[in-house]
């Protein structure tokens, strides 16, 4: 099977958060499973930084693609990964040759590209263009978010009015309904599609242009990245003025759990590790935790559990809850690192709580892959309390790693971890259902009750190591779907 999946973000080359990592990952295990799979991403000034080498590949193509009267050039550069992988990137500088992605630093903070829906518009007009361009034939056309969410109905509407012989069937997935790609209306006109498209039951959205609606109303087949994410949307808590839209297409709209790229997330033979262990080799967890606290200046202290979390610092996130709970549990024994950046304000209290709790807590701001993955490995429990959480990765990663995950039931979260209350045999982690401060605190009680007994820590350990969260699962989920429709 030929498919072609569009994204604005891939890892190792562009990322923000886990767009990347699960486009690069379905691709790569599509690929390994025998398919040929072609990846579309922009060609930004972080890949020329990262990898000078794209510079020097030779354009395969070129489309001219008109843009609000004004004709612009995309040339598109073929990156050959193996024999069935391949990625091209899109390049236009004035358009991507930029600070961000999608946003830049002010003295506030971030702010997003004023021209970012003209900027996603023109890439994925880009995308169709070369595909045709370049002869790809693909059989099934897979795009990401609302940066893509055009690309449906330009195949649809190009393959109705051009003839084409074979129009690709088309799947768009839903990383966050939250982002969606709305414009004011008269910016319909950047897709050089017909005006009888806007309106409310296609791509218009209260007055605007909606390019996550048009996804959702014009793919052959709609996913998200976990079963429950796809309940919780078709419902107005979650639905973010879509619920109605989702409800609409609930028969053409599923849940895949996204996986972990277990070439990368694994313990036996990791670079950024001290020591390798497995399920049936605990010890070497212990030297992790050990290194981690002598890494992060804290007491190296193994009777005391230490307690991670990598993310970006925002409310969805719930840092909040987790500096609050904090609070709640003075005078419990506990260590904690946090590593993460994000809200100026999270950002200052987290520094707060580091100078009040010298010995205990340690705030790390940035991103640091290697870091990453000491603090999953050097953990003995994850800290996940976000407030929605379409899948997420790191309580997968967790898992893996032999780390107990504290989850708010929500999501993706809710789906990969299973908490003793609901199966005590199949138990890997810990959930809380209300997202305040006080729950997460009765949940990290829990922990360190968990924690005076080793036993059963260990039984938890292994059962989340072993646990199935790798992308084999999800790519054979995938391809199930792609058949589907094919058929």
């Amino acid at each position: 099977m030929r498919i072609l999946i569009a994204s604005s973000e891939l890892f190792p080359y562009s990322k923000t958060g886990g767009l990347a990592d699960m486009t690069a990952a379905l691709a790569k295990y599509l690929a390994r499973a025998g398919h040929e799979v072609h990846v579309f991403t922009p060609w930004y000034r972080c890949v020329r930084e990262a990898f000078p080498e794209t510079a020097d590949l030779p354009a395969a193509g070129a489309v001219e693609i008109d843009i609000g009267g004004s004709p612009l050039i995309a040339t598109v550069h073929r990156l050959d990964l193996g024999k069935r992988l391949a990625v091209w990137f899109v390049r236009h500088d004035p358009f991507f040759d930029r600070e961000g992605l999608y946003d830049v630093h002010t003295p506030t903070g971030r702010a997003a590209y004023p021209d970012n829906f003209a900027r996603f518009v023109f890439f994925s007009r880009a995308v169709v263009e070369a595909m045709r361009r370049l002869e790809l034939a693909p059989a099934i056309v897979h795009a990401h978010d609302w940066q893509t969410g055009l690309i449906p109905l330009l195949i649809r509407h190009r393959g109705w009015y051009e003839f084409w012989e074979q129009v690709p069937r088309t799947v768009f997935t839903i990383h966050n309904l939250v982002f969606q790609g709305r414009a004011a209306a008269h910016q319909f006109a950047l897709t050089g599609l017909p005006a009888y498209y806007f309106h409310h039951q296609a791509c218009e959205f209260y007055g605007d242009v909606n390019l996550l609606k048009t996804g959702i109303v014009f793919a052959d087949a709609v996913t998200t990245v976990s079963p429950r994410y796809a309940r919780e949307i078709t419902t107005p808590e979650f639905g973010a003025g879509l619920d109605g839209v989702l409800r609409a297409r609930r028969r053409a709209l599923s849940g895949i759990l996204n996986g972990i790229d277990e070439d990368v997330w694994q313990t036996r033979a990791n670079p950024h590790l001290p020591a390798a262990y497995d399920a049936g080799h605990l010890e070497g967890k212990a030297v992790c935790k050990a290194a981690l606290q002598r890494e992060m200046e804290l007491p190296e202290a193994p009777q005391t559990p230490l307690f991670g979390t990598i993310s970006r610092l925002e409310h969805q996130k719930g840092i909040d809850l987790i500096l609050q709970a904090w609070e709640l549990l003075a005078d419990e024994p506990w260590q904690y690192v946090l590593l993460g950046s994000g809200d100026p304000r999270l950002e200052e209290l987290a520094r707060v709580a580091q100078q009040r709790w010298p010995d205990r807590f340690r705030f790390v701001q940035g991103r640091d892959e290697g870091l990453a993955h000491r603090i999953e490995a050097g953990a003995d429990f994850y800290l996940m309390p976000s407030r929605y959480e379409p899948c997420g990765l790191n309580q997968m990663y967790s898992l893996r790693y032999g780390t107990v995950p504290i989850v708010h039931a929500v999501g993706g979260l809710d789906d990969a971890v299973v908490d003793e209350e609901d199966d005590p045999e199949r138990a890997t982690g810990i959930k809380f259902r209300e997202p305040t401060a006080a729950a997460l605190a009765a949940a990290i009680r829990r922990a360190l009750e968990l924690y005076a007994q080793p036993e059963t820590l260990v039984a938890f350990r292994r059962r989340g190591m072993q646990a199935d969260v790798g992308w084999r699962r999800a790519a054979r989920e995938y391809v199930a779907l792609y058949r589907r429709l094919l058929r």
